[in-house]
This record gives C-alpha cells, sequence and structure tokens, in this order.
C-alpha cells in the first residue's frame, strides 16, 4: 500500500535556485509526494523566492505537488500574492499548495519592503480574507485596512476549484484560529508530537465555530531532517546546521525537535508525528554543502522513503 493509499505524504524543501531542476526532478522520480520552497527576503542564511523557484520546479515535473513552505504573506500586497499564486497554480497544472505564514523574527527583511512587523498578523488575516476572493475569479470590491479592490477580477483565475489550498504555519493561538477560519492545512514547526495533536483540536474546534467542516483541517508538519548510517554524525551535523540557521545553540532542543539519527531513528519519529495527526511531513535537510546534502538525500530515498512506505 503506497503512502497515498493511505492518505500520508512526504515532501522535500528545495534550498538552492542552482539545483532546483535536478533535485525537483530527483524528488519525483523517487516517490516524494511534494516538493516546498520557504521563503525570506533577507535572513541570517540564503533564500530563495518560492513562486520563482517552485515555477521551475513545475516546468521540470508532471506530477509532484508544489508548496510554498511557507510564503510570508504580509511582505506583499495581496492582490500581488494572488496573481503570483493563481499564474503558478496555472503554470503546474494545478499542482500548487499555497503554504503562509506571518514570519516576522528578521525584521530587516520587513523593514526593506516597507511594512512594519507590529501589522504583520492583521495584515496576514486580510490577505487571507482577500485572497479567498479573488481565487474565485469573481468581480471583488473590498475596502480593508491594507486593501482596496474596486470591482475587479483575477483573470485567469486559477486552475484549482477556490484556488490552491491554504497551508498555515505557525505555533500560536492565532495562528491556530487563522488555520481554522481560512486554512486546509495546518502545518507546525519545532513543535513536539503532543503540542501538533492539540493544535489540531483547537484548529477544527475554531473552523467548526466558523461553519467550516472542521475534518476538512488536516495535520502537516515541517521539520528539519539530518540522517544517516553514521548516526553520531547525522545528529552532529543536523544541529550544527540548525544553529546556524537560527543563530542559537540548539543543541539543548534537537532531540525534541529534529529529525536526527540513522533512518531507523527519523522513522520512529515520523511515526510519532504521524501518529498525532501529521498527514504530511515537510523535509528540510539540514546539512551544509552540496556533499553533505546530497548524502543525506541519499539516506532519504534509499532508506526513509521505503520504511516509511512500509510502515
Amino acid at each position: 500500500m503506497s503512502r497515498r493509499e493511505i492518505g500520508m505524504a512526504i515532501g522535500l524543501t528545495l534550498s538552492d535556485p542552482r539545483l532546483v531542476v535536478t533535485e525537483a526532478r530527483q524528488a519525483e522520480a523517487a516517490g516524494f509526494d511534494l516538493v516546498a520552497v520557504g521563503e525570506h527576503v533577507f535572513h541570517h542564511g540564503g533564500a530563495p523566492n518560492p513562486y520563482v523557484q517552485l515555477a521551475a520546479a513545475a516546468a521540470a515535473t508532471t506530477r509532484i505537488r508544489l508548496l510554498s513552505s511557507v510564503s510570508l504573506l504580509p511582505l506583499y500586497p495581496a492582490a500581488l500574492a494572488a496573481k503570483l499564486a493563481a499564474t503558478l497554480d496555472l503554470v503546474s497544472g494545478g499542482r500548487f499548495d499555497l503554504g503562509v505564514g506571518a514570519g516576522g523574527e528578521y525584521e530587516a527583511e520587513f523593514a526593506a519592503v516597507g511594512v512594519d512587523p507590529v501589522t504583520r498578523f492583521r495584515k496576514l488575516d486580510e490577505s487571507l480574507d482577500v485572497l479567498q476572493r479573488l481565487f474565485t475569479g469573481e468581480r471583488v470590491s473590498y475596502d480593508g485596512e491594507y486593501t482596496v479592490l474596486d470591482d475587479v477580477a483575477l483573470d485567469p483565475p486559477p486552475v484549482q476549484d477556490g484556488g490552491p489550498p491554504i497551508w498555515l504555519g505557525g505555533r500560536g493561538d492565532g495562528a491556530l484560529r487563522r488555520a481554522g477560519r481560512f486554512a486546509q492545512v495546518w502545518m507546525p514547526y519545532m513543535v513536539t508530537p503532543d503540542r501538533l495533536a492539540e493544535g489540531l483540536v483547537t484548529a477544527r474546534r475554531q473552523a467548526e465555530e466558523v461553519g467550516r467542516d472542521p475534518a476538512s483541517i488536516r495535520g502537516a508538519l515541517f521539520a528539519f531532517v539530518c540522517v544517516d548510517d553514521d548516526a553520531v554524525w547525522a545528529r552532529q551535523t543536523g544541529t550544527a546546521t540548525v544553529s546556524r540557521t537560527y543563530q542559537q545553540d540548539f543543541a539543548p532542543l534537537a532531540a525534541q525537535y529534529l529529525l536526527l539519527g540513522s533512518s531507523d531513528d527519523v522513522c520512529s519519529r515520523i511515526a510519532e508525528f504521524t501518529g498525532a495527526g501529521a498527514e504530511t511531513i515537510v523535509l528540510q535537510v539540514a546539512a551544509t554543502g552540496p556533499v553533505d546534502r546530497r548524502r543525506v538525500m541519499q539516506t532519504l530515498i534509499s532508506e526513509v522513503l521505503p520504511k516509511v512506505a512500509a510502515s
């Protein structure tokens, strides 16, 4: 039985624009269910633009789904974000899933695009409302705090009915409320299985309160992974990579939040999260440099994917 048949999916994050075509094809051939690209305008390390990079992945593949993981929606005018998402959905033949979040941990990127980070949550809420309306393809008028639309329509509209599915990142109460109101998938990161399960209960309760089917909210997890036959190397490399990414010592948190060690270690941890309600696991390789990244990806493809499929 395949992962799709049991409602389970595994995704791979594509981090390097120079490798996006090669890695997207490799991921599709290996059996990953989706490829994902995160976003920062500026950060401690390099970060691509998800719309551009996923468009390249779309052109290089035919079946695999494409996810922004996540696009920092407050950095965009809502109408522009809707146009980018709809166009990517068209380019990919309806394979795009729009993952969004508030961001805010790196204030310099907000300053660079003229957005006050204090407004990011209000702007995110309004933008999600605007996107839902524009994705219908119908004419829309809107007079919001950040968005004014005067009888306009998104043309051409997205391929998918109602637009690309919305994945909502974040772990706080606001994120859970937002997921219940707008999202098809809640995808936190840096959570335990217990926290994931509790959050899904809350998001589904929020959905019910606004008249949505609570079962329509699915769970996912974004997780950094470093896996190798040398489990010690994997733990050290993964912890060091994430520590550099977030400019803090991640050693005390690694076992709790990262997927590290041998393939058995990583598969066991994935099983805990799927048992808590995660139907999709989006993996970000935590290894610096092309040699180490290929080493981890090879283990994911040859050992982790087959073991997850067989479990």
